[in-house]
């Protein structure tokens, strides 16, 4: 099933963000080769594709796994958590409709 992960980012984080990115990532890149990867991305904290020092509010994560545990388990692991980047991760069943 897939599952929406919606992370909070903690204020003022871009720098625990950037340093986290690249383990972030291959995380990503994990999921992707092993086709579970629906679509992942931050939301930048202004009105622009490129916030420069606003940084970013969140992220979005739609991925595939077993249960609601695993993708609790998987999303609680990331690097992102573990920095400090995200403030608050929830994990939602996600029924994909379109496209």
């Amino acid at each position: 099933m897939w599952y929406a992960i919606i992370a909070e980012d903690t204020p003022n984080s871009l720098e625990q963000r950037l340093q986290a990115r690249p383990e972030h990532l291959a995380r990503l890149a994990a999921l992707q080769a092993a086709g579970q990867l629906l679509i992942a991305g931050p939301f930048p904290a202004i009105d622009s594709n490129d916030p420069g020092p606003a940084g970013f509010s969140g992220s979005l994560i739609v991925a595939e796994f077993n249960h609601l545990d695993a993708a609790k388990d998987w999303a609680n692991a990331d690097p992102f958590v573990k920095a400090g980047v995200y403030q608050n991760v929830v994990v939602k069943p996600f029924r994909k409709t379109l496209p």
